[in-house]
C-alpha cells in the first residue's frame, strides 16, 4: 500500500507542475510576450512526460531574461 501512497503524490506533484506552467504561459501572454507564452504552453505538455521539465523552462526563462 504503501506504493500506492507514493505514487498518489508522483501524479499530484506531476499535475502541479503542468497546471504551474501553463498558468506561466498565460501570465505571459497576458504580458503580450507570445514566443515566452508558447515555449512554455510546449514546455507543460512535454512535463505531463517528463515531471520537472516545465518547471525548468519556467524558470530558465526567468533567468535569461534577469541575465540579458
Amino acid at each position: 500500500m504503501a506504493t500506492t501512497g507514493a505514487r498518489d503524490r508522483t501524479e499530484l506533484l506531476k499535475n502541479a507542475s503542468v497546471v504551474t506552467t501553463v498558468v506561466d504561459a498565460a501570465m505571459e501572454f497576458a504580458k503580450g510576450r507570445r514566443k515566452s507564452g508558447t515555449l512554455l504552453l510546449g514546455a507543460a505538455a512535454v512535463s505531463s512526460r517528463v515531471p520537472g521539465f516545465g518547471t525548468a523552462a519556467s524558470l530558465a526563462l526567468r533567468a535569461y531574461r534577469r541575465l540579458r
